[in-house]
C-alpha cells in the first residue's frame, strides 16, 4: 500500500462500495483488512487504516500495515495514532511477529509516521514496484516491525 498518497480521483459510490465489500472479504478471509478512520470529536470519515497481506510479486511477504486519510487530515497525528493501533491488533491480537510498510522513495511524510511507530528501514531493501511504470513513484522502500518478546508472553 503507498502509504498517505492520493490515489487519483474520488471514487464513485458504486467503486466505493466495491472497496467496501473487499475490505469485508479480506476480514473474514484473514481476520484482518483496512478499518475507517475517524475523527473521535465530530465523527468525520477521514480514510482508512490497518493491514493486508502484501501483494503477489513483490520481493517480499509478510502482513502489511497500511493507511490512506484524506489530504485535510494530515499533519494531525491520525495517521500515526491509527498506525499504532494497527500494530497493537497485529501483534497483541494476532499474534503477528513481524508488520511491514511500504511507500513511495519520495513519500517522506509516511516514512515519519513509519519512524514514529518505531519500524526501521535497511537501504538494501529498496526495490522498484513492479506494478509501477518508470517515474518517481516506482521506487520503494519497506519497514519492518517486529514483535516486542516481552509483549507476547
Amino acid at each position: 500500500m503507498d502509504n498517505a498518497l492520493p490515489s487519483g480521483p474520488l471514487l464513485t459510490p458504486e467503486q466505493a462500495a466495491a472497496s467496501m465489500r473487499r475490505f469485508q472479504a479480506d476480514l473474514d478471509r484473514n481476520g484482518f483488512s483496512f478499518w475507517a478512520v475517524e475523527v473521535r470529536d465530530t465523527g468525520e470519515f477521514i480514510g482508512f487504516s490497518g493491514l493486508d497481506l502484501v501483494d503477489e510479486g513483490m520481493p517480499f511477504t509478510g502482513v502489511e500495515a497500511g493507511w490512506r486519510l484524506s489530504r485535510s487530515a494530515w499533519g494531525h497525528g491520525y495517521a500515526t495514532e491509527s498506525a499504532l493501533a494497527v500494530l497493537r491488533y497485529g501483534f497483541d491480537k494476532l499474534r503477528l511477529t513481524e508488520i511491514l510498510a511500504v511507500t513511495t522513495r519520495t513519500n517522506l511524510r509516511s516514512q515519519a509516521v513509519m519512524r514514529r511507530i518505531g519500524m526501521t528501514t535497511d537501504p538494501t531493501e529498496d526495490f522498484d514496484d513492479p506494478e509501477v511504470d518508470d517515474g518517481p513513484l516506482r521506487r520503494c522502500v519497506l519497514y519492518r516491525k517486529r514483535a516486542d518478546p516481552v509483549s507476547r508472553r
